[in-house]
C-alpha cells in the first residue's frame, strides 16, 4: 500500500507539468535560495544561530572533564582513573584544526555583504556578529597553536588537479592576536551596547574578547623569555618581548571601557548579601537580571539544546536516578581559598600537639573562609537541593582504630555499640567506589539546583559563562600591575575579594605575580581558564613537573603560583566514636590520596602548543612544525 501511495503521488506531481524538462527545472519549495536566505532577518539569524552553536570552548559545562582538568579535581568514575595513573599528555592534546567552521563564517559574511533587502542596521549587526566568532575561533586556535594561517576569505577548489594556491603558510602568532584585538575594535560599536543580551555578541563581549586576547598576547611577550625553546624562528611561535607593554595598554583601555559602563551597565553579581557563598554560585545559573554575566552559551529545556553537567556531577545520595559525583575537587583547591581576613592557611585538622581537632559540625572546619569556597565546591555538611551531604569515610575509636565499609552507608558492628550502626557515608568516600566524593567533596559551580535537573528525561539549562565581569576586573588588575600600576590594580581585585566577604583590602605593596595568580585561581575554578595562565604565564612546566607530591608538598607555600600541583589530594571526614564521651559523634579530618592516584603529571614544552596533525603537515608543506615535538 505504502508504495502504490508513493507512485499515487508521483504521478499527480507529474500530472501538474506539462513536459518532462518543465518538471525537472521546478524550483524545490522545501529548500531556500542563497539570495532569499540573506535578505530575511530570520533567516539570516537562523543561520547565525548554527555558527554560535559551533563556537569552541576548551571547558564546556556539555564536557564535565574538560572543566576539571590539571588536578584541579579527582575524577570519580572508573573509566577515568587512568588519567590520573598516566605521566602528562600527548603532544596532540587540546588540539583545534577546523578550517572548515572558518570557510563557513567567511561565506556567512561573503553572502550577508551582497544582501540588498536588510536593513543597514541589520546587516551591520549581523556582520559584526559573524566577525565576532570569526575572530573569537582564530582566539581558540592561536591559544592552542600558536600562529596559524589568517583566511578571510572562501577558497573553493577548481580541479585543476594543483591545489598550491590553497595552501597558505602560518602567519606568526603575533599576527593572529593582533587580528583578534582589531576585529574586536573594528565591530564593537556595530553591537547593541546592552547587559540584557547574553547569547549574541554584545560590545562587551567584543571588549572582554579584546581584553582577554591583548592580556595573553603580553604574558606571551613578557614570560616567554622563561622558556626560549618554546618558539619559533619564523615567529610562528613566540611574541617579541617588546611588545608586552603595547599589549597590557591594550588590555586594560578595553577592560576599563566595560568597567566604566561604556559598553552597557555591568557589574558584580550580588543579590544574596547575607550568604555570599550561596551568592557566588547562584551568579552561574540566574538568569534574572544578572549584571554580572556578559556572554554565555545559553541552554533550555524542552528545546532539544539542555545538558546533563548536573546529572554527571550532583550528590550522589538521595539525587534524581541515584546518578553524579564524578568531579570531586581536589583538597589543592580547596584550602588555596584564604581566610576571611586574607591569610593563607592549611585547613585546621591538627593542633599544635599533632592531635586532630573535633569539629561538632563537619561544616564547621571550612568556617571562616573566602566564600567562594562554598560558592565552589560542595563540602562535608552542606546541603544541595535541601539535602544535606553524607560524606564520611568512617567511624574512629578511642583508641585510633577506623572501622569503615566497601558500600554506601554500609552498617556493622562497633565495640561500644548496641547493635550494627552505619560507618561510612551513603556519599562516600570510599576508595574507588565511583560516582562517590573520593576527595571528600562534590563541585558546586555550575551544579543546577532546580527539582528535575538531575533527572535524564529533563536535564539542565543552566547557562555556560564564557566572559563575566569579575574577570574583566581581575584582567583589568593584571595588566595595570604589569605596567607598574599596583594602587590601581589592587583597587580591581579588592572589588572581586569583597564580594568573597574577605575583609582586609589589599594595598599596592600586596600586588605581585603571586597575588594576581592566586586571585584567578580561585575566581575561575571550574571555568576553563586556569589551564590558558599557565601556558600563557609558561609555568606549566613548573606546576605540572612530573613529580609525585607529598603532604608537605600539599600544605607548603600556599599562593604560590608556581607551587606543584601534581595529583589530586583529598581531605576525608570521620566521625569520632566513644559512647559516654563529651566529644562522642563529633568530627575529625584525614589528608588522603585517592588510591587510583598512582601516576604524576608532567607538562612537557612540547605541550604548551598542541601537535599540527600530520596530515595538514603532509597536504601544505608551508606549515612548519610545532616546537619540541
Amino acid at each position: 500500500m505504502k508504495k502504490l501511495l508513493y507512485i499515487l503521488s508521483f504521478s499527480a506531481l507529474l500530472g501538474s507539468c506539462t513536459s518532462d524538462s518543465e518538471f525537472l527545472d521546478r524550483e524545490p519549495t522545501n529548500i531556500l535560495g542563497q539570495e532569499e536566505t540573506f535578505n530575511r532577518p530570520d533567516l539570516v539569524l537562523s543561520v547565525l544561530a548554527d555558527l554560535y552553536n559551533r563556537y569552541y570552548d576548551f571547558g564546556t559545562v556539555e564536557d564535565w572533564s574538560s572543566l576539571a582538568q590539571f588536578n584541579v579535581a579527582f575524577w570519580s568514575e572508573a573509566g577515568r582513573y587512568g588519567e590520573f595513573q598516566n605521566g602528562g599528555w600527548g603532544y596532540g592534546a587540546w588540539g583545534t584544526w577546523d578550517y572548515g567552521y572558518i570557510r563557513e563564517m567567511n561565506l556567512f559574511l561573503e553572502r550577508l555583504e551582497q544582501s540588498t533587502e536588510l536593513e543597514a542596521s541589520e546587516q551591520a549587526r549581523f556582520m559584526a556578529e559573524g566577525r565576532f566568532l570569526r575572530a573569537s575561533y582564530y582566539f581558540t586556535m592561536v591559544k592552542r597553536m600558536g600562529g596559524v594561517p589568517i583566511i578571510l576569505e572562501s577558497k573553493t577548489y577548481d580541479f585543476s588537479g594543483d591545489a598550491t594556491y590553497l595552501r597558505f603558510p602560518r602567519n606568526t602568532e603575533a599576527e593572529v592576536y593582533d587580528f583578534v584585538i582589531a576585529e574586536a575594535e573594528e565591530i564593537m560599536n556595530d553591537l547593541p551596547a546592552s547587559a540584557d543580551v547574553k547569547s549574541r555578541a554584545t560590545k562587551a563581549a567584543a571588549l572582554a574578547m579584546k581584553a582577554r586576547a591583548a592580556l595573553y598576547a603580553g604574558s606571551i611577550a613578557k614570560y616567554g623569555q622563561n622558556t626560549p625553546s618554546v618558539s619559533l624562528p619564523g615567529g610562528e611561535i613566540g611574541i617579541p618581548a617588546s611588545r608586552a607593554d603595547g599589549y597590557y595598554q591594550q588590555a586594560l583601555s578595553a577592560a576599563q571601557q566595560i568597567i566604566d559602563g561604556n559598553a552597557g551597565n555591568y557589574s558584580l553579581y550580588l543579590k544574596d548579601e547575607a550568604n555570599l557563598s550561596n551568592n557566588f554560585a547562584a551568579l552561574f545559573y540566574d538568569k534574572s537580571n544578572n549584571p554580572e554575566v556578559i556572554f554565555v552559551e545559553d541552554f533550555m529545556l524542552q528545546s532539544g539544546k539542555a545538558h546533563g553537567f548536573t546529572i554527571a556531577n550532583q550528590p550522589r545520595f538521595g539525587a534524581e536516578e541515584e546518578e553524579g559525583g564524578r568531579i570531586n575537587p581536589a583538597l589543592n583547591l580547596v584550602q588555596s581559598f584564604e581566610t576571611l581576613e586574607g591569610e593563607y592557611k592549611p585547613l585546621p585538622i591538627m593542633d599544635g600537639s599533632g592531635d586532630y581537632i573535633l569539629y561538632d559540625d563537619p561544616q564547621d572546619l571550612f568556617a571562616n573562609r573566602d566564600a567562594r569556597l562554598e560558592g565552589t565546591v560542595i563540602v562535608p555538611g552542606s546541603t544541595f537541593k535541601d539535602r544535606e551531604t553524607d560524606i564520611w569515610a568512617g567511624v574512629q575509636l578511642k583508641d585510633g582504630t577506623v572501622i569503615s565499609g566497601d558500600s554506601r552507608g554500609q552498617q556493622k558492628e562497633v565495640p561500644g555499640s548496641d547493635g550494627p550502626i552505619q560507618v561510612v557515608g551513603f556519599d562516600g568516600p570510599i576508595d574507588g567506589v565511583e560516582f562517590t566524593a573520593q576527595t571528600g567533596f562534590y563541585i558546586r559551580k555550575y551544579q543546577d539546583p532546580k527539582a528535575g535537573s538531575g533527572q535524564r528525561g529533563v536535564r539542565s539549562d543552566v547557562w555556560f559563562v564564557r566572559y563575566r565581569f569579575a574577570e574583566v576586573l581581575l584582567n583589568a588588575a593584571e595588566a595595570a600591575f604589569e605596567l607598574g600600576q599596583n594602587e590601581l590594580a589592587a583597587n580591581y581585585i579588592n572589588r572581586v575579594r569583597s564580594r568573597a566577604g574577605i575583609t582586609t583590602e589589599l594595598t599596592a605593596t600586596d600586588i605581585n605575580f603571586n597575588r594576581i595568580a592566586h586571585e584567578r585561581y580561585v575566581e575561575f575554578a571550574f571555568e576553563g581558564l586556569h589551564f590558558f595562565d599557565l601556558k600563557r604565564w609558561r609555568i606549566a612546566d613548573k606546576v605540572l613537573d612530573g613529580i609525585s607530591m607529598e603532604v608537605d608538598d600539599l600544605l607548603s607555600n600556599i599562593g604560590d603560583a608556581t607551587k606543584r600541583r601534581t595529583q589530586p589530594y583529598g581531605l576525608w571526614p570521620y566521625k569520632y566514636f566513644n559512647p559516654g564521651d563529651p566529644n562522642n559523634g563529633d568530627w575529625l579530618f584525614k589528608i588522603v590520596k585517592p588510591n587510583r592516584v598512582t601516576g604524576a603529571d608532567r607538562f612537557q614544552l612540547g605541550n604548551y602548543y598542541s601537535e599540527i596533525n600530520q596530515d595538514i603537515l603532509t597536504n601544505n608543506p608551508l606549515i612548519v612544525r610545532n616546537p619540541n615535538q
